[in-house]
């Protein structure tokens, strides 16, 4: 996609942050920005990557994400807050989209804490190997380099998602000590969108469990792994948020807390 491409979707993007409280239909976005549904679909979609009630939905969990730990609102009206009237219904999205449930969630921030003191103290570390889906077979690499557009030390989470946006447990994931090379392994054959996101070592708990300005990247166009084919070497560049970036879902006390149970399993072996 060209840089500047459907420019008039910022504007969009804009409304949606602006009226989150609100009903947010495709006609109501779609008449906003002067487009039949369809076609605001098929540009929103390629320059986003996601499909536009896609996108409000994640801001909206993200929503709930900053209320469960800056209120003392209940999980239901939470769950209300963002327009879920079922509390079944919003528990197993959050669960899904964010890796725990919401109560889980909001009692976290003494894990991301404990979780992001213990990469601390590894500070540099031997690449473990990456997470891998259960079942997957060797199939192929897919290899590359981080790099940051600004000065920058800490952990880097980074993971290959089934969709191009950090949510969910990634197929294939690691953390990373420092910029510089990655690799995953045994990729079985599929569709994935790279993405990683930053933890600078000044950050605290909040943060890490609220990560609005971390530094990140994504791929919107997909890495396809085919039978006995090489991938593409990928090079990706950290970046400050952007505001069509879509938000990161995933609890990454969660990826730290997984990645050091591998470092583990690993010196005991």
């Amino acid at each position: 996609m060209l840089t500047g491409q459907y420019t008039e979707i910022d504007e969009v993007i804009d409304y949606i942050y602006q009226h989150l409280d609100e009903p947010l239909p495709l006609s109501r976005l779609a008449g906003y920005a002067a487009y039949s549904p369809y076609h605001f679909t098929r540009i929103f979609k390629e320059r986003i990557g996601l499909p536009p009630l896609y996108y409000v939905s994640s801001l909206r969990l993200q929503k709930a994400k900053d209320l469960l730990l800056h209120t003392n609102l209940s999980v239901r009206d939470i769950g209300l807050e963002i327009g879920q009237q079922s509390l079944g219904t919003f528990t197993t999205r959050f669960t899904e989209r964010v890796g725990m449930t919401p109560s889980e969630f909001r009692n976290s921030m003494h894990f991301a804490d404990r979780h992001f003191r213990s990469l601390r103290k590894l500070k540099a570390w031997r690449p473990s190997p990456p997470f891998s889906a259960p079942g997957s077979a060797a199939r192929a690499v897919i290899q590359g380099t981080v790099q940051a557009e600004v000065p920058f030390e800490g952990v880097i989470l980074i993971g290959l998602f089934a969709k191009p946006i950090p949510e969910g447990f990634p197929l294939y994931g690691t953390v990373l000590s420092s910029l510089g090379h990655f690799c995953f392994t045994d990729v079985k054959p599929g569709t994935y969108f790279l993405m990683a996101t930053s933890v600078a070592w000044e950050s605290n708990a909040m943060d890490i469990l609220l990560p609005h300005t971390t530094l990140r990247t994504r791929s919107k166009q997909p890495i396809v792994v085919r039978p006995h084919s090489a991938v593409p070497y990928q090079q990706v560049t950290l970046y400050l948020p952007r505001p069509d970036d879509p938000p990161i879902l995933i609890s990454l006390p969660l990826l730290m807390n997984n990645f050091l149970n591998r470092v583990r399993e690993n010196r005991n072996r």
